[in-house]
């Protein structure tokens, strides 16, 4: 899979931009680009989605089975890319109400609108409670909203970079983030969601901050960050009303 998204819509962390040296062999590449890579390097079934000039999203189906299965869909002008396998989906379905025939990708959607209309929960909770090993891009088209997460166990692993033109790139294939980004690419980190309007946080322990760490190539040029919990940290949590109460209850109090 694979999300790109205008800096109008997304503010990736600072330190995920690591400029390539000017001797570098390695150039950064524009979206048109890095959408052509990506559709010639997967299957003849291979499809994307254009929302106007600020987002991409792109899909390809696997061309053999794996336990980390990918999956697409959209709702309401909502619409998610899926890589992973929750093993209690069957629990979560009834939870939430939905029909039998729920795969993942449509409960994350049914997640994400849950919580950005009417969830008196925060955004960490719900994700808390998906057990397995996921990794998922989420693009509502109607409020111009980014949101993305990573399981805790990194068996799924994301990536997201920076392109050509500051687009934020964000893949499950590292070969496609490093060859579109240059030295501006890091791991999306573990146990972590980043939402458009709020940033990046730790779900597993929304109280504390999140600290960058600077990357290393092989080449021993600066390669983006790693991002890490700051056990030293505290964030100060103010109560919200209102109708901004329930994405703006971003982490727990």
């Amino acid at each position: 899979m694979l999300g790109i998204f205008k800096n109008n819509l997304v503010d990736p962390p600072m330190e995920l931009n690591s400029p390539a040296p000017l001797n570098s062999s390695t150039k950064s590449k524009h979206p048109d680009e890095i959408l052509k890579h990506f559709i010639s390097t997967n299957s003849s079934n291979a499809f994307s989605m254009k929302f106007g000039s600020d987002a991409l999203l792109a899909y390809s189906p696997a061309n053999k089975p794996s336990m980390h299965h990918g999956l697409f869909c959209g709702l309401d002008n909502i619409y998610c890319a899926f890589m992973g396998h929750l093993n209690n989906l069957s629990e979560l379905i009834k939870r939430y109400g939905l029909s039998k025939g729920t795969n993942e990708a449509m409960f994350i959607l049914e997640a994400y609108r849950t919580l950005r209309d009417r969830s008196p929960y925060p955004a960490d909770q719900v994700l808390k409670e998906l057990e397995g090993s996921f990794g998922f891009v989420i693009y509502d088209n109607k409020n111009d909203t980014v949101f993305a997460a990573s399981d805790s166990n990194g068996h799924v692993g994301l990536f997201w970079g920076i392109a050509a033109d500051g687009s934020t790139i964000i893949s499950d294939n590292l070969d496609l983030v490093k060859a579109s980004c240059a030295k501006s690419f890091a791991p999306f980190p573990t146990g972590c969601m980043f939402h458009s309007g709020h940033g990046l946080m730790s779900y597993e322990h929304p109280n504390r901050k999140m600290k960058a760490m600077p990357r290393i190539d092989s080449e021993g040029f600066m390669c983006g960050a790693n991002f890490d919990v700051d056990s030293q940290s505290r964030k100060s949590m103010m109560p919200r009303v209102g109708s901004e109460a329930n994405w703006s209850t971003w982490g727990s109090a």
